[in-house]
């Protein structure tokens, strides 16, 4: 093959990666716009709700918060108090033990005085079988209600928790998830705003709670993580939350809420068939099979969105931990396009099939790829000599560029809105971490994304993995 051939197949390349990078432009900046827009209409919306009325009214709606728990015996006291600490006047928190090795149950029964209580059971549950379902012996602790089941992963303990569950809305959250005391208000809130469309789910942002101030359960003090690899993690939860699925939700096209704050229309959710137990995009997954079961009955439906910080958690501070997270994302997200493939391009699902699903699958799914193919082509190439270096440097640029400024607008939009770091000092370092970010945190997703596609298109067994979180109590 001479050289003329291989100067077409470069002039190819260059052309896809350029068409490419500048429709991800495109899609990021009409995202920042309408996110802009929802947040605005959403402050202006709500500062004219009085969330107490909400809280004393005795047609509150009821809720059950299902808090799947496997060996969390050094913080499942302190959770539970926290969500037990709810302004809320009619809801339940059901922690659902799947299975846990370690003293997670016993703790639960000292604790609380955890009695086992009868319980009817439907044996043909497609769920592990369930070994006991506790309640308090103490009145304090009424809203409580454990259930003891064989370990059969998050998605079995969720789906026993909405199966036992009696409640209108289901609330379905990592265990060690620290909610605001008003979340409850926000969530019903959000389901009963909407006049002609049923609300099926809402969503919410997820915040980071890695070096703050917790006590007794509740956020005392916000800090920014003294961790480099929580810092990014920072940046990177502000654009995804504050702005992308802001964006989405302003168009009604959020096909994800995350798994450890997301609340559903329990009827709904039942006759979508719950969560699916052979994946591990779970989260994403539901939203999918809800949304594909409204649409199949055509009936008018959406999807709701809280920008407002009502959740918290702990974001992994160890590179192997958070490979081994986000090898598993890329692998459920890979799952979920698969199952739902038919979707891709289909005018019947609306902007679902035209919009959401190919941006799943162009950006979430194939762009870590291309960056990949990218590298290789760029290495062969310049060992070929015939790399064309002004095209590559000004693309790279570019591309730097670009993403310096979509990480500054989330940074200040997050300043401007609600203002959780008021340090200026926090403001800065967050901005010198925007600035070397992609050429520190963005490689390592890069390459848990390749691996977690590797593993899933050639059948590699790999399941949960382990998360290796140290709890709020030691933060």
């Amino acid at each position: 093959m001479d050289s003329g051939v291989f100067n077409i197949i470069l002039e190819y390349i260059n052309v896809v990666f350029l068409l490419f990078t500048s429709a991800l432009f495109t899609v990021f900046t009409a995202m920042t716009y309408l996110s802009t827009r929802s947040s605005l209409h959403y402050r202006k919306k709500n500062s004219f709700v009085d969330l107490s009325k909400i809280m004393a009214s005795p047609l509150a709606p009821s809720i059950t918060i299902i808090a799947p728990a496997y060996n969390e015996e050094l913080t499942i006291v302190e959770n539970i108090r926290s969500l037990l600490s709810l302004k809320y006047v009619n809801y339940e928190v059901m922690v659902v033990n799947d299975g846990s090795k370690d003293d997670t149950l016993k703790k639960m029964i000292e604790a609380y005085d955890l009695v086992k209580i009868e319980k009817e059971i439907d044996p043909n549950w497609p769920c592990k079988p369930i070994r006991g379902v506790y309640k308090s012996s103490k009145r304090v602790f009424s809203k409580l209600t454990v259930i003891d089941k064989e370990n059969g992963g998050k998605s079995d303990a969720l789906n026993t928790g909405m199966r036992l569950s009696e409640n209108k809305y289901i609330g379905c959250i990592d265990v060690d998830c620290l909610l605001v005391p008003d979340a409850l208000l926000h969530v019903v809130k959000s389901f009963f705003q909407r006049s002609k469309k049923r609300v099926i789910a809402v969503g919410g942002v997820i915040r980071i709670a890695n070096s703050c101030k917790i006590s007794g359960g509740a956020l005392e003090e916000i800090r920014l993580p003294k961790n480099w690899l929580a810092r990014f993690q920072l940046l990177e939860y502000t654009r995804s939350f504050l702005l992308g699925r802001m964006a989405w939700g302003r168009i009604d096209s959020l096909l994800i809420i995350s798994g450890a704050f997301g609340f559903f229309d329990r009827e709904i959710a039942l006759e979508a068939g719950g969560y699916d137990t052979n994946t591990v995009g779970e989260d994403m997954e539901i939203v999918f099979r809800m949304r594909r079961y409204m649409h199949e009955r055509r009936e008018a439906y959406t999807v709701e969105y809280i920008p407002d910080p009502l959740c918290w958690t702990e974001v992994p501070e160890s590179i192997k931990i958070l490979v081994n997270q986000r090898d598993r994302w890329a692998r459920g997200n890979l799952e979920t396009l698969f199952k739902h493939k038919d979707m891709f391009f289909n005018s019947r699902f609306g902007r679902l099939g035209l919009i959401s699903y190919p941006y799943w699958f162009f950006y979430e799914w194939l762009a870590p790829i291309l960056e990949f193919v990218g590298l290789i082509s760029v290495l062969f190439f310049y060992y070929l000599g015939i790399l064309n270096w002004d095209f590559f440097i000004a693309l790279t640029f570019a591309v730097y560029t670009f993403s310096i400024m979509f990480s500054f607008y989330a940074i200040l939009w997050e300043v401007y809105s609600y203002n959780q770091y008021k340090k200026t000092k926090d403001i800065l370092t967050l901005m010198l971490f925007a600035l070397i970010e992609p050429f520190v945190f963005h490689p390592i997703i890069s390459f848990s994304a390749i691996r977690g596609n590797y593993k899933k298109l050639f059948r590699i067994n790999s399941g949960w993995g382990a998360i290796g979180r140290k709890g709020f109590s030691k933060a």
